[in-house]
């Protein structure tokens, strides 16, 4: 395995996802069709979104496992880290298959994956496709 620190990962010649996922990143970085890219976190607002996520789900769902940026393939050559990550189990891989939500804190859009496309969510709850786990607006942008 080889491990890359901040800013040294930029030209390390990572160009396909079998080397991407090799690698330890610090910090993390996601790969869309060759590319390296850093994520965007670290702003209040993306911060405060991740902890009502995170505690909505743990607290309403205590039999799911819920988890921040588990590396996430949505696509043959991308692989993504969300912030927080809903699972009935661990994943039988080292990162997540299959992907089905987003969230834009600063629009305060919702979107489901509903293959094959991200849909964006009219309503006042979002939810897996078959119900079982759901989230209201107020529950994710609570101030």
């Amino acid at each position: 395995m080889v491990v890359c620190a901040i800013g040294s990962w930029r030209n390390h010649g990572i160009n396909n996802v079998d080397d991407y996922l090799k690698t330890s990143y610090d910090p993390d970085v996601e790969f869309v069709d060759g590319v390296l890219l850093e994520r965007n976190l670290g702003d209040w607002l993306h911060a405060l979104i991740q902890s009502n996520v995170l505690f909505a789900l743990r607290n309403k769902y205590p039999q799911l496992k819920v988890v921040a940026a588990l590396r996430s393939r949505v696509a043959g050559t991308r692989y993504r880290l969300p912030d927080v990550c809903a699972l009935l189990s661990a994943p039988k891989t080292r990162y997540l298959l299959d992907p089905i939500s987003l969230i834009d804190p600063r629009l305060q859009l919702l979107f489901a994956y509903r293959p094959p496309a991200l849909v964006e969510v009219e309503g006042e709850v979002i939810s897996t496709a078959d119900g079982s786990v759901d989230l209201s607006r107020s529950e994710i942008f609570a101030e």
